[in-house]
């Protein structure tokens, strides 16, 4: 077993390194003080089984350097070694696997080592379900939803990338068809998408999922079950099943900048 060890603090990596020799004695493993040298060790071919990376590092926050690693080695598990109070971390402990608490104990380790990363597949019956790795595409109890034009498809991916933000129609237009919407054409090209996804929505009786305000337009984040705003949330399971590609229809869609929800009025 290959492990990445990656922490700006030289006393970490070695107390780290002995800790996870403990459990599993025979691994190789390989420590980095910047995340960038770990990455390019990935690039030229030495891919880990397994990252253990502080949350935040100079120059490179953690789910930045997770995105990096991913598109470089999509099967490599990561996890988190924070150094937040432990009152602070049991309250994200408890919902999400891939979190370790500074000075790292060898249980904690090796329960993470071996907790079994696949989770169900199971949704809510009452939620429509966006999937934004790899192809975009939203489904209702396991059945795709169908809409008539293609651009409506993207419009909703829009919205849901926004993750619940409200976007005027020049946004939109610059989105989906690269330039600002002037004319009242224009416009009108937009409104005739809000209305195929409303008609869509309405036909599995979520036609709430918008929100048209002062000529701006958002989504109810509630009622969709979404990997991308589970990765944003800082579900590690999620972070793991990512593979480098994230909507890939479309050229807008970026998750460079994007950052964890993590523990609220808490410090790193």
């Amino acid at each position: 077993m290959l492990i990445f060890v990656v922490d700006d603090e030289i006393s970490v990596l070695e107390d780290t390194k002995e800790t996870i020799l403990k459990v599993v004695s025979d691994a190789k493993i390989i420590a980095f003080k910047r995340a960038a040298d770990a990455l390019e060790m990935i690039a030229k071919g030495d891919v880990p089984d397994i990252v253990f990376s502080d949350i935040e590092m100079p120059g490179i926050s953690g789910l930045e350097f997770s995105l990096k690693l991913k598109k470089l080695a999509p099967k490599t598990r990561i996890i988190f070694v924070t150094g937040y109070e432990k009152y602070a971390v049991e309250a994200f402990k408890t919902r999400a696997q891939g979190y370790l608490l500074k000075p790292l104990l060898a249980e904690d380790v090796e329960e993470e080592l071996n907790y079994a990363t696949e989770k169900s597949d199971e949704h809510s019956t009452n939620k429509i379900v966006a999937r934004c790795f790899g192809r975009f595409d939203v489904y209702w109890n396991d059945e795709p939803l169908i809409f008539t034009r293609r651009k409506s498809k993207e419009l909703l991916a829009y919205l849901i990338y926004r993750n619940g933000a409200a976007c005027s129609p020049g946004e939109i237009g610059i989105a989906l068809w690269e330039e600002a919407v002037d004319s009242k054409a224009e416009k009108n090209r937009i409104r005739v998408l809000i209305n195929d996804i409303k008609n869509t929505l309405k036909t599995i009786g979520m036609e709430d999922l918008l929100i048209r305000e002062h000529r701006q337009l958002a989504i109810r984040k509630e009622m969709i079950e979404c990997d991308y705003f589970n990765m944003l949330d800082g579900d590690m399971n999620t972070v793991n099943s990512y593979e480098g590609k994230f909507m890939e229809d479309y050229g807008w869609a970026d998750l460079s900048g994007v950052h964890f929800n993590f523990v609220k009025n808490s410090n790193i």
